[in-house]
């Protein structure tokens, strides 16, 4: 459970058509980090963009498919949490770049739902 503190916002930068065994690779990793308990994870594709061989993939552009664009899986959890998936997302990302950032948790909204509230006025 994610608390405020200290925590660690880990970013992972894929091809869109980048496979795993079993399906493309950036939904492998969502389902293994829904798995692993984390809070939340956040999938965003890129409109257009390169990586490391300097070839611009766009969408729509001449002669483009559009399916090699970049997707970035985002999530923020605790220190401990992310050292104890580190490995396996390592091991899963074998063409792509992971990153990690230090950051802080200052507060953390969540609406309840009315039957949370009725247990709550108990």
């Amino acid at each position: 459970m994610l608390s405020p503190g200290p925590a660690q916002r880990v970013i992972i930068h894929l091809n869109e058509d980048a496979a795993s065994e079993g399906d493309y690779l950036h939904l492998e990793i969502v389902s293994f980090l829904y798995g692993a308990g984390v809070s939340g994870a956040t999938v965003l594709r890129g409109h257009s963009g390169f990586g490391i061989h300097h070839r611009i993939h766009t969408e729509g552009g001449p002669g483009m498919s559009g399916e090699h664009l970049p997707i970035r899986i985002e999530f923020v959890e605790g220190t401990d949490t992310v050292e104890r998936l580190m490995p396996r997302l390592i091991e899963m990302v074998t063409d792509g770049v992971i990153e990690a950032q230090e950051t802080r948790i200052i507060h953390i909204a969540q609406l309840s739902t009315s039957r949370e509230r009725e247990d709550r006025s108990k």
